[in-house]
């Protein structure tokens, strides 16, 4: 039986049903509407490591490789933390993990606001880099799972629709940040502004989840997945490590490429500072479209197509204007967002086992960590001293090219298993 014949959620039995009545279906939609601002205030916020960047150059608190090592230890904790979070949330106890991961994002946002300019290194990378991916990671598993209780057949494209919550917190937060800087608010208190945003983003998110059922305890002597059955099925070990080699190649285009050259290339730095909302906003719409079209061919079938266009975020350029960035960076952010929000909805599609849908996602986030932990210094070797006006990128664009292109291989050999 194909993928397509079954529509997005293709493996998992058909005896799941949809809401029935008014009042179900509010409650599915207050449920979306608090992940989607979850997923906003967390996930989102972390894209906008590029202008922290910045700051943390100018300000001396480590060279340029030190703090994108911040960078990446906030993301390989965030994705690392997703298998707890999901294993918790099979077992009944979503709820508590979102709201405890809600006040340590938000405790470690505030905190990071009073750090100075003589707090060397260590500090924002145990606040921002380990504390803050941790509380993402708490957050978002749960927040996405949660929608399998609520939309049925339909699941997978409610965890695409939140995901796009990822891109417009970036979008949103980038520009904040941003604007607070050009109007000479001090660094201190552009990030505790922002992170009474957070507060009152995540205040309403969870009173929006708190709506929802939590997830029923599995009944006694109920067998679930072992980590030893997901390791040992293919299609699935395919289609995680085949995410880990895409998430590789366009990780190095997010956080290093594109903000880098446009600096290198003498352009005007505010511009360098809105060029992570303009990646991100243009991943809204590639979100929603990814999403639409594993709706009518099935989430599992257009999984190796999106990781297949990720290839255009990977091939080598050096921009000279800021017109060919404009060109350019919208173009990145589209085929970004069609990949990382199909990411959720493909692993549920996966599921066999209603109740192990958490574990799933958070096996496979968990992989795609190393893609950040060993991708970092491996980027930052190929680029080689800083010894020149410019970087050379060909070296880590070539590694990205072959990671992409492997892991589309492997996302089309989940798919031929599936089948």
């Amino acid at each position: 039986m194909s993928a397509k014949d079954d529509g997005p959620n293709e493996l998992l039995p058909k005896t799941q049903p949809r809401p029935a009545h008014d009042g179900v279906r509010v409650r599915a939609w207050i449920t979306l509407f608090g992940a989607w601002l979850d997923i906003a205030a967390t996930f989102g916020y972390m894209f906008t490591f590029g202008i922290y960047q910045d700051i943390y150059t100018r300000a001396d608190v480590a060279s340029a490789s030190g703090v994108r090592w911040i960078g990446a230890t906030q993301f390989s904790v965030f994705f690392a933390t997703s298998l707890p979070a999901g294993l918790l949330h099979d077992s009944g106890h979503g709820r508590t993990v979102v709201n405890l991961g809600s006040f340590m994002f938000t405790f470690s946002l505030f905190m990071l606001s009073f750090i100075d300019s003589g707090d060397r290194y260590f500090k924002p990378l145990f606040t921002q880099g380990i504390a803050m991916g941790i509380g993402a990671g708490l957050v978002c598993i749960p927040s996405l799972d949660a929608q399998a209780d609520h939309w049925g057949a339909r699941s997978t494209l409610a965890m695409g629709v939140a995901s796009t919550g990822l891109f417009a917190g970036g979008t949103f937060f980038s520009i904040l940040l941003t604007q607070l800087l050009h109007h000479g608010v001090s660094s201190a208190w552009n990030v505790r502004a922002s992170a009474f945003v957070v507060l009152g983003m995540l205040l309403v998110a969870n009173a929006c989840m708190r709506r929802s059922c939590p997830r029923a305890l599995p009944p006694k002597g109920d067998k679930r997945t072992s980590m030893v059955e997901l390791v040992t099925d293919a299609p699935y070990m395919c289609a995680a490590i085949g995410a880990l080699f895409t998430n590789w190649g366009i990780y190095f285009t997010y956080f290093y490429h594109l903000p880098q050259a446009v600096i290198d290339e003498g352009m005007d730095r505010t511009f360098a500072f809105y060029t992570p909302a303009i990646l991100c906003g243009a991943a809204v719409p590639g979100g929603i479209f990814s999403n639409l079209v594993a709706t009518k061919c099935g989430t599992i079938n257009a999984f190796p197509t999106m990781s297949l266009f990720c290839l255009v975020l990977t091939m080598p350029f050096l921009p000279n204007s800021i017109a060919g960035v404009a060109i350019i960076a919208p173009i990145s952010g589209i085929v970004a967002g069609a990949w990382i929000s199909l990411l959720a909805p493909v692993f549920r599609a996966m599921s066999t086992n209603t109740r192990d849908c958490g574990a799933r996602l958070g096996f496979a986030f968990a992989v795609s960590a190393v893609a950040v932990l060993i991708g970092t210094p491996v980027n930052d070797w190929l680029l080689g001293p800083r010894s020149t006006p410019h970087f050379e990128w060909a070296p880590p664009a070539v590694v990205s090219i072959l990671m992409t292109g492997a892991g589309a291989i492997l996302c089309g050999t989940a798919q031929c298993l599936i089948e």
